[in-house]
């Protein structure tokens, strides 16, 4: 299976490089073409060519170094790097690592090209179009993220540099999975087939920085990527799982107001984000009580965007799209969708309402690093809730919805949340089977999962209704696995009796049993009885808990603020 997988300011002259033919492309993709990049993109890194054959101790300690890559990615790691001829004599571990991270870059800016040629060509043909689009997108915010990466690594942030080129990986993969469900042509193909060797040589990246941030620059004590199923665990610098008063700052005082009337600042929620500055500023907006029946994006640019709300209920941003409609993707049904970093938003309500024939129809879709949602609620049936990537604390929202409605690939905190199963749209009382979180990890290097600590996973009063007349036909599942390496733990929890004894369920057949990792502690209520859960289920030991802390899970102890 495929593996779910500060511009620079200074230009300088271009490295024409052809790579040896990969073993893991198709005879027309077999050349990996290496176009410009400036130096300022690779920081501390030799902005020149070490020609001739690679030294002894070069390839020597390439050869160590991908040892830490995983085993089907050993000969790509090793042959990407001795080609690229980016690795100088006796290199560190930094210089390995930026030499892969130039490597993943080159063969990213190939497959921006491959992606652009399928958009132009797609005419008339809206589905096409549409995922061409998003694939232009996905891949430059995934170079984006690497480029961050590489100028975090020097600084020795070397938790922010896994947790965006987790992020950079990912968005690849989103790529190549869009680009699946039109693969009418054969250029559709084989920009598949040139995508998943990117996606192979980006795993390769973070697997060295993983492998640098837990064992050291010591290449010989580099390993593969190992997770819980494996009896590994990263050293908790500490377990407060209550983390204190954190949250948003009690001082947010609003730049602009949106209300409807025409008596504020601006009458959308979209319209106050359009006009707010793309200088990283903290940027308040308050949305007064009503209901905002529109569309709202926070971009890339628009950094530490705040959007407080008179309260849940009462402040409300609704919406309908589905991928029921023509050319609309998962990701793009979303009622509200943030890029920008370091988003914030408090007292307010997200929903989608599409019909019961709509499916996926997202209210909220994040992409935020360092965000912080509090008194939140999000309201919707399938994937209400789609946390896709870096890292993001939810505290004391409350979160409604059916099939996988809490989904993503990110590293998510939801603490003190009220989390609830909504009846199904169509004959709710024929009974239904319901997971709570697909969580989406494609690579067991990815610092991504879903940690819940003290919430309440429940029935709204609809469906207990429902469940109560008939328990039998009514099944609701802790999590399923989306993609391979799925991780989710729940801490602390109050499971209530519409939580099947067997806890989990699978996505189909033995998919991803081996490699998840699904987790609980210390559970109560009457979901909670452990002695039938499935035997690919676990109870996290006592002293690996602190590993989910907020402090160790998503570093929040360094970016979120104090609370009032």
């Amino acid at each position: 299976m495929h593996y779910h997988h500060k511009k620079p300011t200074k230009p300088t002259s271009k490295f024409f490089l052809i790579a040896m033919s990969s073993l893991f492309l198709l005879s027309l993709l077999s050349l990996l073409i290496f176009s410009a990049l400036p130096s300022s993109a690779i920081r501390n890194h030799h902005n020149h060519r070490h020609d001739g054959k690679a030294s002894a101790t070069s390839a020597t300690s390439i050869q160590q170094a991908c040892k830490a890559a995983r085993t089907l990615n050993t000969q790509l790691c090793e042959t990407s790097l001795i080609q690229s001829k980016q690795v100088p004599p006796d290199p560190t571990a930094a210089q390995i690592i930026q030499a892969s991270i130039w490597v993943t870059t080159q063969n990213l800016v190939k497959a921006q090209s491959m992606v652009q040629t399928i958009l132009d060509s797609s005419g008339s043909n809206l589905n096409r179009s549409n995922a061409a689009q998003n694939c232009v997108e996905y891949l430059k915010t995934s170079d984006y993220r690497i480029k961050s990466a590489v100028e975090a690594l020097p600084r020795g942030k070397t938790k922010d540099a896994r947790a965006w080129l987790s992020a950079a990986e990912a968005y690849q993969y989103d790529c190549w999975s869009a680009l699946k469900y039109v693969n009418d042509s054969q250029l559709i193909n084989q920009t598949m087939s040139f995508m998943d060797t990117l996606i192979k040589l980006s795993s390769n990246s973070l697997s060295m920085t993983m492998a640098y941030d837990v064992f050291g620059s010591q290449t010989g004590s580099w390993v593969p990527p190992r997770t819980e199923r494996d009896g590994f665990w990263e050293n908790p610098s500490g377990s407060d799982l209550a983390s204190g008063k954190i949250g948003l700052p009690g001082d947010l005082k609003p730049d602009v107001t949106v209300c409807k009337g025409g008596a504020c600042d601006y009458s959308t929620v979209q319209e106050a984000v359009n006009a707010g500055p793309s200088n990283g500023k903290r940027f308040v907006v308050l949305i007064k009580e009503g209901v905002y029946d529109e569309t709202v994006r926070v971009p890339l640019e628009k950094k530490n965007v705040v959007f407080l709300g008179d309260g849940m209920g009462k402040t409300v941003i609704t919406g309908s799209r589905n991928v029921g409609q023509p050319g609309v993707s998962t990701y793009n049904s979303a009622t509200v969708g943030v890029k920008g970093d370091g988003f914030m938003a408090s007292g307010l309500t997200i929903q989608n309402t599409a019909g019961p024939d709509a499916h996926q129809a997202v209210a909220f879709v994040s992409d935020s690093d360092l965000s912080v949602i509090e008194n939140c609620e999000f309201l919707g049936n399938q994937d209400t809730l789609y946390a896709h990537s870096l890292r993001q604390f939810y505290k004391s929202c409350h979160i409604e919805g059916n099939v996988d409605f809490i989904f993503g690939n990110s590293a998510s905190v939801f603490q003190d949340c009220t989390i609830l199963i909504r009846p199904r749209q169509l004959k709710p009382e024929k009974g239904s089977t319901n997971a709570v979180t697909a969580h989406g990890r494609i690579d067991p290097a990815q610092s991504a999962g879903f940690v819940f600590h003290n919430c309440l996973i429940n029935g709204t009063e609809e469906y207990m209704q429902y469940y109560n007349s008939n328990p039998k036909v009514y099944k609701n599942f802790l999590g399923r696995p989306w993609k391979e390496f799925s991780r989710t733990v729940f801490i602390d929890c109050v499971l209530e009796a519409l939580i099947t004894p067997q806890g989990w369920m699978p996505w189909t057949g033995d998919f991803a049993l081996k490699t998840l990792y699904y987790g609980e502690f210390n559970s109560s209520g009457a979901g909670a009885n452990v002695s039938a859960r499935v035997p690919w289920s676990n109870q996290i030991p006592a002293n690996h808990v602190g590993s989910y802390s907020v402090q160790n899970f998503i570093q929040g102890n360094e970016w979120i603020p104090t609370s009032s």
